[in-house]
């Protein structure tokens, strides 16, 4: 059983999963730091230097005035936090986006690594309709049938 285990854990799938989430859980640090240190403040600019991750309403509960998102949960209110929802949104667009990137730089790496000249094999040609016919006519012939050639 031990071996057997071994055995899975070093095939290439599992190893190539590990690396790609510790990876992904990097990246995503990596995107985090992007839209909330440099995509939201510039929005936030653009929108009028309101704090973008912190715009929320409030549907019920009393919040200090002009408290920031987290003071308003823990005042234990009812937040709609719609700001933490567009940052997300915008974090899936990008992680969207990078991956798109990637995914179209391997397909041409792929494309670029088939030899040029190289002939393409093709698929084997079937018979012609002249072909198709003769042979029918020789079935038909050969069975006792009333076909005769024609020439």
């Amino acid at each position: 059983m031990i071996r057997e285990f071994r055995d899975f854990i070093a095939k290439g799938n599992v190893m190539d999963l590990a690396v790609g989430i510790i990876i992904g859980a990097a990246f995503t640090a990596i995107v985090n730091s992007l839209v909330g240190d440099i995509i939201n403040p510039l929005i936030g600019l653009l929108i009028g230097g309101v704090d973008f991750s912190n715009l929320y309403w409030v549907m019920s509960g009393e919040v200090p005035a002009n408290a920031g998102l987290q003071t308003a949960r823990d005042s234990g209110a009812a937040v709609f936090a719609y700001g933490a929802f567009i940052t997300a949104v915008i974090e899936f667009l990008i992680v969207a986006w990078v991956v798109f990137l990637l995914v179209k730089a391997v397909n041409r790496i792929k494309n670029s690594a088939v030899r040029k000249g190289e002939p393409v094999p093709s698929a084997p040609k079937g018979p012609t309709q002249e072909e198709l016919l003769q042979q029918i006519r020789d079935l038909l012939a050969g069975r006792g049938g009333n076909a005769s050639p024609a020439e």
